[in-house]
């Protein structure tokens, strides 16, 4: 059974146990996908992110979704892309894994990840995508918790790169 799936739009109406947020160190809210998950959450998101002592890169921690249409909330950090002589790869397949961990503990079954890093934070698409995909793969290979694992994707440039993908590696 495949638990992989891709879907394009907007990760603040998906219907899943949790949605993770390519969110800052501070967890505070900020642009793009984390502030739009903080807009559609509501304020009561921001005053529990505020209890948790931001998040290193790399790591995750979680909240609940108020207002969203998902229960929670993963909130992980990505690192900023400064050319992937610093470690940048690691941190991010890092960024997925503790989120998928962290998913496992709270024995959430469905979860939804956006791209992560490749906005502001500059990390080049296909290569982040090609982590994110064997990352989140070589996880459920040893792990049968998850029953869906979705890649959501907002703009057509990531669309094409996850369906190529996927498509070779068999989705």
């Amino acid at each position: 059974m495949n638990r992989i799936e891709l879907y394009q739009g907007d990760i603040t109406e998906m219907h899943v146990d949790a949605i993770v947020n390519a969110a800052n160190r501070s967890l505070l809210g900020g642009g793009g996908v984390d502030g739009a998950i903080h807009r559609v959450a509501g304020p009561k998101l921001l005053e529990e992110c505020k209890k948790l002592n931001g998040c290193e890169t790399g790591q995750a921690k979680i909240t609940m979704g108020y207002r969203l249409p998902s229960r929670y909330v993963i909130h992980t950090v990505g690192p900023v892309w400064h050319g992937g002589e610093i470690g940048e790869k690691e941190l991010l397949a890092s960024a997925y894994l503790s989120s998928l961990k962290l998913a496992r503990e709270h024995q959430l079954k469905t979860l939804a990840f956006p791209n992560i890093s490749t906005g502001v934070y500059a990390f080049p698409k296909q290569l982040a995508a090609e982590i994110a995909i064997e990352t989140v793969r070589n996880f459920l290979e040893n792990d049968d918790w998850f029953e869906e694992i979705t890649f959501c994707v907002y703009d057509d440039e990531n669309y094409e790169i996850y369906t190529k993908l996927l498509n070779q590696t068999g989705h």
